[in-house]
């Protein structure tokens, strides 16, 4: 049985309908990624998987529970880290871990925590008084204080220096390998690309997308480029049987620099044609596609449009 199963998921708000037969399932043990332009209708998705809001038709199980119905009992077995989380000014750390702590029948000890997200020497620092990465941090703690069984992170990483992230990701790979399955909100390609198992990307309400990275990387027909320097005396030869091969665009040279675009796997063809012709090149570089083309591709716009 999957961790989370959610089948033909509606919801309308406003005359507008938010989510429109969204279905999809989560592993346990996966780390499961959400992308989605602002908008889509991701958060709402998965505030419903969380169970702080009901949809209007569908069904949603998380650990074999319905969210609507069985709230209680699911909070006991889940983590939440909210995008955003407003807690007393004069709230010191360990004080927060500690309350958190008590809303839980078996929490993991907070103790462990503070030193776990590099907390420890702030423990009596004042909520007020924290970083918007400290924050963060402390938001992190918070959600994974109660042992869960799967965690939701929003925007994970979001305020944090690049060392931070780096060490944050690692920290998540620990958290899924104690068995703890993770679904991952976040507007960070690499962080996706880095982390997920699987991602699925919402558009206007709909999973337009459900692949790894990997999977949805390579299903993008989006025009990329090599560049590469022949010998200033070559002969614009060789590249008259390159403009024929499959997939190619364009052949353009510029002194010496050769830029060949094209789609699919047209690289391969390139190199092994000049190889065959003995025609020598340096500086040879392929611009690999990314998330971020997939992500244009399947939805027409940049992230935050």
């Amino acid at each position: 049985m999957p961790v989370i199963d959610v089948t033909e998921l509606t919801k309308r708000h406003g005359g507008r309908t938010v989510l429109d037969g969204i279905t999809l399932s989560v592993e346990e043990g996966e780390i499961f990624g959400i992308l989605g332009p602002n908008g889509a209708g991701k958060t709402t998705m998965v505030e419903i998987i969380e169970g702080l809001h009901t949809a209007d038709s569908g069904s949603v199980r998380v650990l074999g529970l319905d969210p609507a119905a069985d709230g209680r009992r699911l909070k006991q077995h889940i983590g939440v880290q909210l995008q955003h989380t407003d807690l007393p000014d004069h709230l010191k750390v360990w004080e927060a871990l500690d309350l958190y702590a008590s809303f839980y029948e078996r929490p993991r000890d907070w103790r462990e925590l503070l030193e776990e997200w590099g907390l420890a020497e702030l423990r009596n620092t004042r909520f007020a008084k924290l970083s918007g990465g400290q924050q963060q941090r402390l938001d992190i703690a918070l959600a994974l204080v109660g042992a869960p069984r799967v965690a939701f992170l929003d925007e994970l990483t979001t305020g944090l220096d690049p060392q931070a992230r780096r060490a944050t990701w690692e920290l998540i790979e620990q958290v899924r390998a104690s068995g703890v399955t993770v679904v991952l909100v976040s507007h960070f390609m690499d962080e996706v690309e880095e982390l997920c198992d699987r991602v699925a990307v919402v558009d206007r309400g709909r999973i337009v997308a459900l692949d790894t990275p990997a999977g949805l990387i390579d299903g993008v027909d989006a025009e990329h480029a090599m560049r590469f320097r022949l010998a200033s005396d070559a002969s614009d030869e060789p590249l008259v049987a390159v403009r024929s091969l499959p997939g190619v665009a364009s052949v353009q040279r510029s002194g010496a620099v050769v830029t060949v675009s094209g789609r699919g796997d047209f690289a391969t063809g390139v190199t092994s044609l000049l190889a065959r012709e003995h025609v020598l090149v340096s500086d040879l570089r392929i611009e690999t596609r990314t998330l971020d083309d997939a992500f244009v591709a399947l939805t027409g716009r940049d992230f935050d449009v």
